[in-house]
C-alpha cells in the first residue's frame, strides 16, 4: 500500500490522553482541514475494553477486518470481543502490564489497536488535513508496538513529548524497513549499564510487509534548549517542534530550579521556564505554539512570533467529538459558562514527578474526599518505572501503587504523597474505567489548560456547545466572534 504523506496543517489537535483524543475527534479534526491527533497512550486497554462492552456501531471489528495480519485479529477477537457486552457492574479483563518481556500475544494486542485507531480516524477525515499520533516518551515500554501498528495505518506525523524523545527518528526509519530496534529503556538503578527493549516487526507480526514511509516527526518541547540539543544531530532531528507553556493541560516540565508553590500549592513558573522562540527560530525548523492557544486570534499571533501555527487541546477536549464522558464535558462547559471553572496545576499528583493539571470537579480525582476514598492499586501500569532490585533483577514500581508494596520494592514514603493512579484515573475520564469487587468504581482525573479564557470566548458564538469543525474556524479566523 502506498502511502502519501499530508503536509502538517497550521493548526494540530493536542493529542490528549487517554482516549480524550480518539479516532473520532482526530478523524473530525482531519476533516475540517487541520491535523486530527489520537492519544498513543493505553490504546491496548482502550481496545479491549470496548470489544468487551459488545463493539458498540462495529467499528473495531471493521478495522481489524483490514488489518493485513488477519490471524492476529482472529486471536484478539477471540480473546476479547464479547458480543452481548459486559453485565452491569462486572470488571474488565485485564491485560499484561507492560514490561521488557511481552509475549507475542501481548504486542499483538499493542500493534493492533494502534493500527485501529489510526485506520478508524484516517477513515473519518475523508481525506480532509492530516491524522498524527501522539506518545509520551515517558512511556518507554509501551511505545514500539503501539508506533509500528500506528504506521501500519499509514498515521501522517508523530508527536512525543513528556522527556526527550532523542531514538524516535532512528525507530521510525528502522520501523519503516520493518527491521528490528532495540529502544534504551531508564531503569533506576541500573547506573551505566544499558537495558533495552527490542522489538522486531517481522518476528512479532509473522511476516515482513512492504516498507513503508516513515512519518513526519515533532518533538514536543518546553525550552529551546532541548530543541537545540534534538536540532544538532541528523539521528535525532526531528520534522519540527511543539513548544509547549506552562499553561498546557495534562503533563508539564517541572519550573527549573528550585521548586515554589504559590499559595494555591501551584508550581512557580519564571521566564527562564519558557522556550526562546527566537532561538528556536534560528534552528530552521517549524515550530508549533502550545498552551493557552485557543483564542480566535492565538493564530495570528503566533505567526508573527515566527511560528507555522499553534497546537490546542481544550477547546477540542469540550467539543462534541471529544472523548471525554458527555456528562463531565456538560458539567465543565456548564460550570465555564458561570465563570466557576478552575483548573490546578497539582506538584504531586503524577506518578511520574511532573506537575499535572486537574480540573476542579465533584466526584473526581480533584475531589480530597475521593482521593482518601479511593483504595491505592496499580493494575494497568503504564506510568511504572522500571528499577534494579537488590538481587539485580528489573522489577517494576509506581508510587500510586499500595504504599507497602511501593516501600517493599525500596521506595520512599515521601515519593507517594499525594500520588494519583492517572492510568485509572484517564480511563474512568471517557467512560471505560474499572468496576472492582463491591461496585465500586474508579473515578475520573480530568485535565485541561489553565488558560480557559479561549473557550470561554467560543461560548460567546456556542452556547450549546460545538463541535471540531466549528473549533478549527474558530482558531482558523473564518467564524464570527459575538
Amino acid at each position: 500500500m502506498v502511502i502519501v504523506q499530508a503536509e502538517i496543517p497550521e493548526i494540530i489537535q493536542g493529542g490528549m490522553g487517554i482516549g480524550v483524543s480518539g479516532w473520532r475527534l482526530a478523524g473530525a479534526v482531519a476533516r475540517a482541514g487541520a491535523m486530527g491527533v489520537v492519544s498513543g497512550v493505553a490504546l491496548d486497554t482502550i481496545m479491549a475494553r470496548k470489544l468487551q462492552d459488545g463493539d458498540p456501531g462495529s467499528h473495531i471489528r471493521e478495522a481489524l477486518d483490514a488489518f493485513p495480519v488477519p490471524e492476529i485479529s482472529r486471536y484478539v477477537l477471540d480473546r476479547y470481543w464479547n458480543p452481548r457486552g459486559r453485565t452491569a457492574g462486572s470488571p474488565y479483563r485485564l491485560l499484561a502490564r507492560p514490561s521488557f518481556s511481552p509475549s507475542p500475544q501481548r504486542q499483538w494486542v499493542s500493534v493492533l489497536s494502534a493500527f485501529t485507531e489510526v485506520y478508524l480516524a484516517k477513515h473519518a477525515a475523508q481525506g480532509g488535513g492530516a491524522v498524527g499520533i501522539n506518545f509520551l516518551e515517558k512511556v518507554q515500554l509501551s511505545n514500539p508496538p503501539a508506533l509500528f501498528g500506528a504506521m501500519l495505518a499509514g498515521v501522517d506525523a508523530v508527536l512525543v513529548g513528556a522527556g526527550i524523545p532523542a531514538k524516535f527518528p532512528e525507530m521510525l526509519k528502522a520501523f519503516a524497513r520493518h527491521e528490528r530496534f532495540e529502544l534504551p529503556v531508564d531503569v533506576e538503578g541500573a547506573g551505566r549499564e544499558q537495558h533495552r527493549l527490542v522489538f522486531d516487526p517481522a518476528s512479532v507480526i509473522g511476516k515482513t510487509l512492504a516498507e513503508m514511509h516513515a512519518p513526519r516527526f515533532l518533538a514536543i518541547v518546553s525550552s529551546d534548549t532541548l530543541a537545540t540539543f534534538l536540532a544538532r544531530d541528523p539521528a535525532t532531528r526531528p520534522d519540527g517542534f511543539v513548544v509547549e507553556s506552562p499553561e498546557a493541560g495534562g503533563h508539564n516540565a517541572p519550573p527549573r530550579g528550585q521548586l515554589r508553590l504559590d499559595d494555591r500549592g501551584e508550581p512557580i513558573y519564571g521566564p527562564r521556564d519558557r522556550a526562546d522562540l527566537g532561538k528556536l527560530a534560528g534552528l530552521g525548523l517549524p515550530f508549533w505554539l502550545a498552551g493557552g492557544q485557543s483564542h480566535s486570534d492565538s493564530l495570528s499571533r503566533a505567526r508573527r512570533w515566527g511560528a507555522r501555527g499553534i497546537q490546542t487541546g481544550t477547546l477540542f477536549a469540550l467539543c462534541d467529538e471529544s472523548g471525554i464522558e458527555p456528562r463531565l464535558r456538560r458539567e465543565m462547559l456548564a460550570r465555564l459558562a458561570r465563570g466557576e471553572l478552575t483548573v490546578r496545576s497539582d506538584p504531586n499528583a503524577s506518578p511520574t514527578g511532573f506537575p499535572f493539571k486537574l480540573a476542579d470537579l465533584e466526584g473526581t480525582m480533584s475531589d480530597p474526599d475521593v482521593r482518601l476514598a479511593r483504595e491505592r492499586s496499580c493494575d494497568l501500569g503504564y506510568l511504572r518505572t522500571p528499577y534494579i532490585t537488590p538481587k539485580g533483577t528489573v522489577s517494576y514500581r509506581c508510587p500510586a501503587e499500595r504504599t507497602a508494596s511501593f516501600l517493599h520494592k525500596g521506595g520512599s514514603e515521601a515519593a507517594t504523597a499525594g500520588r494519583l493512579c492517572l492510568c485509572n484515573g484517564l480511563m474512568s475520564n471517557i467512560g471505560l474505567g474499572q468496576t472492582r469487587r463491591g461496585g465500586y468504581s474508579e473515578p475520573p482525573a480530568v485535565t485541561l489548560g489553565a488558560d480557559l479564557s479561549g473557550p470561554a470566548e467560543m461560548l460567546l458564538t456556542h452556547p450549546e456547545g460545538w463541535d471540531a469543525g466549528d473549533a478549527v474556524r474558530f482558531l482558523s479566523g473564518t467564524e464570527a466572534v459575538g
